[in-house]
This record gives C-alpha cells, sequence and structure tokens, in this order.
C-alpha cells in the first residue's frame, strides 16, 4: 500500500472502523439468521469503503474521485444503519459496539466532508451524465465532437445498395 494512501485520515479512520467490525463480527452468533446476513453486509460495506477510497486516490481526475465519493458515502450511511440494527436485536448482547463504531462513522463523515472539500476542481474530463463535474464547470462544444467517418460508406448489413 503506498505510504500517501496509508498516511490518510480518512483511510486510516475507514481502517479503524474496518478492525472494529471485524472484530464486531466475531461476537455475532452464528445460528442466528438475521445477524449473520447483517454481519456479512457490514463486512463488505466497510470492505468497498476502503477500496473506494483507495480508488480515488489513485485516480486523480475529479469526477473518478467524486464517483468514488459517491459509492464510499452510499456504503457509510449503509454501514451506519446495518450497525444500527443490532440494537433492535434480542441476542445481539454487544451493544457497545453499536455506539462505538456509529461514533467512529460520524468522525469519517467530517474526515470526509473535509477530504472531498480539496478534490482539485480544475482537473477534469467533462461527465457527459452531468453528475461529477465541479462546480462551474463548461461543457465542451458538441461540434467538437463531430464524428470524421462517414457512416454511409459502410454496408452493415451485407448486401449491396
Amino acid at each position: 500500500m503506498p505510504d500517501k494512501l496509508k498516511n490518510l485520515p480518512i483511510y486510516q479512520k475507514a481502517e479503524q472502523i474496518f478492525k472494529l467490525v471485524t472484530s464486531l463480527l466475531e461476537t455475532i452468533d452464528e445460528e442466528n439468521d438475521y445477524l449473520n446476513a447483517t454481519k456479512y453486509m457490514m463486512r463488505d460495506d466497510i470492505s468497498i469503503i476502503c477500496a473506494k477510497i483507495a480508488g480515488a486516490e489513485g485516480g486523480d481526475l475529479y469526477s473518478i474521485r467524486m464517483q468514488n465519493a459517491a459509492i464510499i458515502r452510499d456504503y457509510a450511511m449503509h454501514l451506519y444503519v446495518q450497525v444500527g440494527s443490532l440494537r433492535f436485536e434480542d441476542s445481539f448482547k454487544d451493544k457497545e459496539y453499536v455506539t462505538l463504531i456509529r461514533k467512529e462513522i460520524d468522525e469519517f463523515r467530517l474526515l470526509f466532508i473535509e477530504w472531498v472539500a480539496n478534490f482539485d476542481r480544475s482537473n477534469y474530463i467533462w461527465d457527459e451524465w452531468e453528475l461529477f463535474n465541479p462546480p462551474g464547470a463548461i461543457a465542451p462544444d458538441p461540434d467538437a465532437y463531430d464524428d470524421p467517418i462517414n457512416w454511409d460508406d459502410f454496408d452493415f448489413d451485407g448486401e449491396d445498395d
């Protein structure tokens, strides 16, 4: 793992949450179907968060970073809900994990806001879906991408006209 990623506060917090979730998973009873399903969702959520931070840091384009950020936000919110749902399961006894992990996710959210605010808005390629363009980005001239190929010159159906 590159030092840049390893030293990034948001990644360090995600790794800390990963360790807490892993520890929590060890306390969950294998016999309870709901808890067993929930534990795998929680593990997947935090794993994807860590991977998407690495992906955002690996690509330098604003749109790629924002796309990863949106996915991170979604999985962090999902993890927050999954962890919170454990409070309502009577057979789950280690409820202090819920408070602890949710507190860490709240701290992660603050680091996330700071991290996203520092994305380089000048380094982007226009997102044709217009979801991940930086504020103030100007759409490219649609005529700039005129296709130089005359597609009428090709016989796609295999028949001579």
